[in-house]
């Protein structure tokens, strides 16, 4: 339950009971972030990448200080690179340049940042111990409402949409953003799974036993990862540019975006997240999925989740009964706070497994798991079970819609404001569970406003008094209303026995240890977290370890 007003005031007062183990520090201005950095231009990643052969082409990202004129062109053909993109989201472009002239090249006044163009990840997939699904098995929850989306444009950046029944008439419009091929539809089957959680007619079953969250929602389909789910942060990036070009065009209020990269950078120097940011403050509402890497711990949110302005959805194991007890965030869905910048994160949770929604006939999902297909008969699949935080972030982005049909006026702050206030407390700690589940009839009653930015709170460990800090949200928004207390409940937060307990998490021995957190050789080390052998390896990632609960 949500903190009353009376029980609110209550609230504030405890926190000096409890302030051994945290402190709510009020911020006027933004919260501390890991400052950029004034010598060092270059990602870790991408100096590691430089190393060896200096002729070897390496695929990257530069942002600049002001928009890169034909001198920063110029200077790259000069150095043997190529400018495969340029941005207009951000001041950027994508390269191929010679792993040798990378050091050079950061040399350049205008330089801000040199990363590494990396992979990015659908954040959805196939339990590994699934078991086939029925016509009467989990599906997309919905909430009794007479709004459906109606007026509201959403734009998919995923594996594209596929001509499915239950998308007939939505799609406003088609991109492809992939370099390697011009193909229109979804060969991969999730960008569709995707979009039928957010607007699917649920046609192909006359029960219409799988409608989306809003059904008469308008889809832009914005193809950004290939036939095996994957995709680049360049071409993403150019999604978003193409998004920001043409959102008035097509009445894009929101972009949904269920995949994702491991943190490399900062979110201050972060390309992705600068893009997803200028979407925002374009008046986008931005819904990302967290990432499925909980089963990793905390700091396992990925980009750009780590954003502090958009909204960041982790993953509900609803068993869809009258039980709310057995509920849990799924073991998958990544835990903050966010690596770096320690922005707590997720924001909230929405159900993520064994969602059932569209399936693409011969899609790469489609064929590898048959077993989760939902049939009406033995030659029409027209559904398929997924899970990951990739299911769960479309639930919100539907949501989204319903609350700008019935209030166009809002703003993405206060979106996502009242979507943290009107969730439902949920009994894990907020670095998993964020404010609580979606609650799709609170978020449309709830009337208050953010005047500031919702930014997600900075987490911050002093070392000298042995406390946390925690940015109070009612300081950072404006508005008591919309106190930490209460956007992350009573009943989880300020407990002893669930988020204080120095045996469950805040443990300066366990967590917060300067000698294990904190440790340059120890987290921060390439070697021993961020290893590609170690934390990304498909052992990990992998269905056998990820998808199932």
């Amino acid at each position: 339950m949500k903190a009353t007003p009376q029980n609110r005031a209550w609230s504030r007062r405890l926190l000096v009971l409890v302030a051994v183990a945290a402190v709510i520090v009020a911020a006027a201005t933004a919260p501390a972030v890991a400052a950029k950095p004034d010598k060092v231009k270059v990602s870790k990643s991408l100096q590691d990448k430089a190393k060896g052969d200096p002729n070897k082409k390496i695929d990257i990202i530069v942002t600049f200080r002001t928009p890169p004129g034909q001198a920063d062109k110029t200077d790259v053909g000069f150095r043997g690179g190529s400018v495969k993109r340029e941005f207009k989201s951000i001041h950027g472009m994508a390269l191929s340049l010679p792993a040798g002239a990378v050091a050079a090249l950061a040399k350049r006044t205008n330089v801000e940042w040199v990363t590494l163009d990396v992979p990015m990840m659908a954040m959805g997939g196939v339990s590994a111990k699934s078991r086939p699904a029925d016509p009467s098995g989990p599906t997309v929850p919905t909430t009794p409402t007479t709004y459906t989306g109606a007026g509201i444009t959403i734009a998919v950046l995923d594996s594209g949409l596929a001509n499915h029944t239950d998308l007939k008439n939505k799609v406003a419009e088609r991109v492809n953003m992939v370099e390697q091929d011009n193909f229109t539809g979804d060969r991969w089957g999730h960008g569709t799974h995707v979009a039928g959680i957010i607007s699917g007619s649920g046609a192909s079953f006359k029960e219409k036993l799988y409608v989306g969250v809003a059904p008469d929602a308008e889809l832009v389909d914005v193809r950004v990862l290939e036939q095996a789910g994957t995709g680049l942060v360049s071409e993403v990036i150019a999604g978003i540019d193409w998004v920001l070009a043409n959102k008035d065009t097509y009445g894009i209020r929101v972009m949904n975006l269920s995949l994702g990269h491991r943190i490399l950078e900062s979110a201050t120097v972060d390309p992705l997240v600068q893009a997803v940011e200028q979407a925002w403050d374009a008046g986008i509402v931005v819904v990302v999925s967290a990432g499925n890497y909980g089963r990793d711990g905390s700091f396992s949110i990925t980009s750009p989740g780590n954003s502090p302005k958009v909204i960041t959805v982790g993953s509900l194991t609803d068993y869809r009964n009258l039980d709310p007890g057995d509920d849990m965030v799924s073991t998958y869905s990544s835990r903050g706070p966010s690596l770096i910048d320690h922005y707590a994160k997720p924001d909230l949770l929405a159900p993520g497994n064994r969602i059932v929604s569209l399936n693409v006939s011969g899609s790469t999902l489609d064929t590898l798991h048959p077993e989760n297909r939902i049939c009406k008969s033995p030659k029409s699949c027209p559904y398929l079970e997924l899970s990951g935080t990739s299911m769960a972030a479309p639930q919100v982005a539907g949501a989204v819609a319903l609350m700008l049909e019935k209030y166009p006026t809002l703003t993405p702050d206060t979106v996502k404001a009242r979507l943290m206030r009107s969730a439902d407390g949920f009994a894990d700690h907020p670095f998993a569970a964020g404010a609580g589940v979606l609650n799709v009839s609170a978020a449309l009653t709830e009337g208050g406003f953010a005047f500031l930015d919702a930014l997600s709170p900075t987490v911050v460990r002093e070392a000298a008094t042995d406390t946390l800090s925690i940015t109070d949200t009612a300081d950072l928004w404006g508005n008591d209303y919309w106190s930490l207390a209460v956007l992350w409940s009573d009943a989880v937060l300020w407990s002893d026995a669930v988020l204080w307990s120095d045996a469950v998490l805040w443990s300066d021995a366990v967590l917060w240890s300067d000698a294990v957190l904190w440790s340059d050789a120890v987290l921060w080390s390439d070697a021993v977290l961020w290893s590609d052998a170690v934390l990304w390896s498909d052992t990990v990632s992998g269905e056998a370890a990820l998808w199932s609960d």
